[in-house]
């Protein structure tokens, strides 16, 4: 046997080597259910990516023929914008850390409301409505987002400024609109609520010191009217009979 890399010299034997050679057999790798590639992302059920900043993406690396008139109007510009899918009421409490005290009277309340409207329970009348009061920095909002995290509830808020306007008949329209949205979230599957903050502020009276608005009395008779008639909340202007499910409403 010879050697690579060697050459034989005249009139001498090449020299003689053994070799051991240890045959080590390697089984075939097979992908499992865990195994991902490296397209797993735009696989169906995992792709989780927005189009619209897909195309943005993908600026400068189709040729230019491809990608119509340069600046704004080529077609590697988003129609929308990210944050116009998004919603400017949905209110989340990641930013809350855990280990915050919440008193278990008032989550037993807050959790009873909530769970009670989401139930079927007939010839039984359900509040739809449920008012928590308190002086000033007793912790009403801050113990609510507590029991909202707690409960993985993210609601739709609105605050009292958002219950006078310049425009009569704007925070009722305001408020059907925000309770459709939340009641869209439960058509979808999650658990949501309509949370508005301060509504003393916005739509109750302060002595003889407030002015009594159209939009105070508006914003009152429109929370009466939900609360009368809690699955047909329709937008002014239209008037069809559309059951939509049931927000409870703090």
């Amino acid at each position: 046997m010879q050697l690579a890399g060697h050459r034989s010299i005249a009139g001498q034997r090449p020299c003689a080597a053994r070799t051991a050679v240890k045959q080590v057999r390697v089984a075939p790798v097979q992908a499992g259910k865990s195994h991902k590639g490296r397209w797993s992302a735009m696989d169906a059920g995992n792709d989780t990516s927005d189009d619209q900043q897909d195309i943005a993406r993908g600026r400068g690396m189709v040729d230019e023929l491809f990608q119509g008139w340069g600046g704004t109007a080529g077609t590697a510009n988003a129609i929308m914008s990210s944050t116009d899918y998004l919603s400017q009421a949905a209110k989340t409490f990641n930013n809350i850390e855990d280990g915050f005290y919440i008193s278990p009277a008032f989550l037993d309340k807050i959790t009873i409301h909530i769970a009670k409207n989401f139930m079927d329970l007939p010839k039984i009348k359900v509040p739809l409505i449920l008012g928590i009061w308190g002086g000033k920095g007793q912790g009403k909002t801050f113990q609510c987002a507590l029991a909202f995290k707690k409960l993985g509830i993210s609601p739709i808020v609105m605050s009292a400024g958002e219950l006078e306007s310049g425009n009569a008949g704007e925070p009722a329209k305001l408020i059907r609109q925000r309770y459709r949205e939340a009641s869209d979230q439960i058509k979808k599957g999650k658990m949501c609520s309509l949370f508005i903050n301060d509504l003393d502020a916005g739509a109750g009276r302060m002595g003889e010191a407030t002015q009594y608005t159209v939009n105070n009395q508006m914003v009152n008779a429109t929370l009466m009217n939900i609360a009368d008639n809690p699955t047909n909340v329709q937008l002014p202007g239209v008037y069809k009979n559309e059951e939509i499910p049931r927000v409870p409403v703090i």
